[in-house]
């Protein structure tokens, strides 16, 4: 029997995807677990628990078309669960783009989102926040942002990255302060507007400084390597995740296959998290030589992590903290590529 796919009868999440994403939208709702009651929602009106699970969507696909490895992944596991996605920031001078933590609060929290987490990364020179989703916690992806302290670097890799970084813009315009405004307002927004807007709160998990001066790169590169990461990839998702329930099983099953993946499982202080990840993918990126002309390099990427998570004997609920050990050791697998 047909499958009824009008407007009345599909979701609005499969609705929104389909709509940014059109004919590749099947590959990746296909892929995932989405909650029933995410769904299935439909009307006129877009929950802000619905909406924030399109995005997640969304920026899932984007990390499957830049991380062959992910989608090679995804594609023979079937179906995944999406536990929470990764990005960096600039806590530092960012042009038009608010600075740190605050570029993407201002986005996840109209969406149902709180900070749920504080995560200092010293060694790193960084510090993480968890934010969830509160109206579905367990259903909907978390997000970890960290901020890169420009203020920690040395006095020449501080001021590569007022020049790297200093150009941001603001991605968000009208349609997506408007949709924002309404989700923080009202919890929902009329799906015409979400339509509309939804594409632009995606792309605002991108780059949005110009291109660097290859010597700029260079500077920041000798003092972090998770500078020089922002810098060619902006805020772009640095890794999406998968809930499973063994990860160091799948982790040997993955490095027999032939995936290249971390040596070593991260394994959190309470012992209820254990994290690894495949290694970023390379990927080429354009620079402005010292000539002036531009030069291209290859870089590190993206990547696709694992996650297996226990409950929490004091509350019964599944432990969805992270751990700043962990967090550090993974951020290790953009050195490796």
């Amino acid at each position: 029997m047909p499958v009824d796919t009008s407007p009345a009868a599909t979701g609005h999440i499969q609705r929104l995807v389909s709509g940014v994403l059109g004919a590749g939208a099947q590959g990746v709702l296909g892929a995932l677990v989405i909650a029933s009651a995410l769904a299935e929602e439909r009307g006129g009106r877009v929950s802000r628990a619905a909406a924030a699970m399109a995005l997640n969507v969304l920026l899932l696909a984007d990390v499957l078309a830049r991380v062959p490895a992910a989608a090679q992944y995804v594609a023979a596991a079937g179906r995944v669960l999406f536990d929470h996605g990764a990005l960096r920031t600039i806590a530092g001078p960012t042009g038009g783009l608010p600075s740190g933590h605050a570029a993407f609060a201002r986005i996840l929290e109209p969406l149902g989102y709180s900070r749920v987490g504080e995560y200092p990364l010293p060694r790193l020179m960084m510090h993480g926040a968890a934010f969830a989703q509160a109206d579905h916690s367990e259903a909907i992806p978390q997000f970890f942002v960290s901020a890169l302290d420009v203020a920690l670097l040395p006095p020449d890799a501080q001021a590569a990255a007022v020049r790297v970084f200093g150009g941001s813009v603001d991605p968000l315009g009208v349609v997506e302060n408007a949709l924002l405004a309404a989700m923080a307002a009202q919890g929902a927004a009329d799906y015409a507007l979400v339509e509309a807007g939804l594409p632009g709160l995606a792309r605002a998990f991108g780059r949005h400084h110009p291109e660097p001066a290859l010597a700029d790169y260079e500077g920041l590169l000798a003092a972090s390597a998770e500078a020089a990461w922002i810098a060619t990839e902006g805020n772009a998702f640095n890794h999406a995740t998968d809930r499973v329930p063994d990860v160091a099983a799948l982790a040997e099953r993955l490095r027999g296959d032939g995936y290249a993946i971390k040596d070593a499982v991260e394994i959190s202080a309470s012992g209820r998290v254990r994290q690894t990840a495949l290694i970023a993918a390379k990927v080429e990126r354009g620079f402005v030589g010292h000539n002036g002309l531009r030069v291209m390099r290859e870089v590190p990427g993206s990547f696709h992590e694992f996650i297996s998570r226990d409950v929490d004997p004091a509350t019964g609920a599944l432990d969805l903290r992270f751990d700043s050990g962990n967090a550090t050791g993974i951020f290790a697998v953009t050195r490796a590529a």
